[in-house]
């Protein structure tokens, strides 16, 4: 599908849900090439969180992650099809990312505890703490000792409450960021203590 059309496609959902998208277009380049730079070199089991048209779906599977291997989640039911026409070898689910770790042993990519990476395109930054909270503890339950979780943010500060971080015993990292996306995006990576 050309790029025109997965942006088309994101914003009329955006049009249609403003307040569950996180953001009016789908990721640019730079902030793609971010969050992969971010990956832990020996990472081949990934989980996705909001795959929205797949732009980062489709980067994870041109940087070596199998089809097999790769869970994403998108709670839109217009992404979710548009998704399982792109990719049909991916491992996919249309659900809520709080309930990952059931998500995660129904799919048969791993099992829960073995994940290597979440990359997580959700708007935590405007969801109340308890949510946050509820999406990043279903997120390292799904982890290996040494996961990490990896968030963008359209804000100038990190995506997650303080509260969240000590809650979980959260280190966080700031990746960097990619100027040139629309909007300007920064890179986060979070860790266990």
């Amino acid at each position: 599908m050309p790029a025109y059309l997965q942006w088309l496609a994101f914003f009329r959902q955006w049009m249609r849900h403003p307040l569950r998208m996180a953001s009016v277009a789908p990721s640019g380049r730079q902030l793609v090439r971010l969050m992969l730079s971010a990956l832990p070199r020996d990472a081949h089991r990934v989980v996705e969180l909001g795959a929205g048209t797949g732009v980062i779906t489709e980067a994870l599977l041109r940087h070596g992650i199998q089809p097999s291997r790769l869970l994403a989640v998108e709670m839109d039911e217009t992404l979710h099809g548009m998704l399982h026409r792109r990719f049909p070898a991916v491992r996919l689910v249309c659900a809520d990312a709080r309930h990952l770790n059931d998500l995660v042993a129904r799919s048969g990519a791993f099992a829960p505890g073995q994940a290597d990476a979440v990359l997580s395109s959700l708007g935590l930054l405007t969801m109340p703490v308890e949510l946050q909270y509820e999406i990043l503890a279903a997120a390292f339950d799904t982890l290996r000792p040494g996961g990490v979780f990896l968030q963008y943010t359209y804000g100038l500060a990190g995506p997650l409450d303080e509260t969240v971080c000590e809650r979980l015993r959260l280190r966080c990292e700031r990746i960097g960021s990619a100027w040139r996306n629309l909007p300007p995006a920064r890179v986060f990576a979070y860790s266990r203590r």
